[in-house]
């Protein structure tokens, strides 16, 4: 038997921010797996920026999925963990190719500004039940990603 949970959110609320974490955390990881497959499959002259950056983006993706799924779990709720599921509630596609280092930007670019904009839909659901540890959760996350959206961008500007 389920034990109760009595945080200050009622049941109905925890369910849907925890679904709407649940595709966060689908877009989180799906935008993991992208950017560690461009780490790997990278070539061309911006090979070791762009290897170095990748990796150093993939690993906070790795550390964050777990930060959305604890949060999933500490509202009550079972967090997806499957590509089937993530391919279910994923804004972003899967990568089966190998585009060029500059697609790569690009595609890389698209998708943080797609986590962002989940995690900014989010928002309203946190805001109506005072689930403040999700909010900030969400502050942290669209600051990350705006950030590296910038980042990547900035290397596709042509001066």
């Amino acid at each position: 038997m389920a034990v109760a949970i009595d945080i200050g959110i009622a049941d109905k609320d925890r369910k849907k921010i925890a679904e709407g974490l649940s595709r966060l955390l689908a877009d989180t990881y799906t935008l993991y797996l992208k950017t560690h497959n461009y780490h790997w499959n990278v070539e061309g002259p911006m090979f070791q920026t762009l290897h170095t950056m990748f990796e150093t983006q993939y690993t906070e993706l790795a550390l964050a999925v777990d930060l959305i799924a604890e949060r999933i779990r500490a509202l009550g709720h079972y967090a997806p963990g499957s590509y089937v599921q993530y391919a279910k509630l994923s804004s972003i596609s899967e990568e089966t190719g190998v585009p060029s280092a500059q697609d790569m930007i690009r595609n890389l670019v698209k998708g943080n500004e797609a986590v962002t904009k989940t995690a900014r839909e989010i928002f309203p659901l946190t805001d109506k039940s005072s689930d403040e540890p999700t909010a900030d959760l969400l502050t942290q996350r669209m600051q990350i990603h705006e950030k590296t959206a910038w980042m990547l961008r900035s290397l596709l500007e042509k001066k």
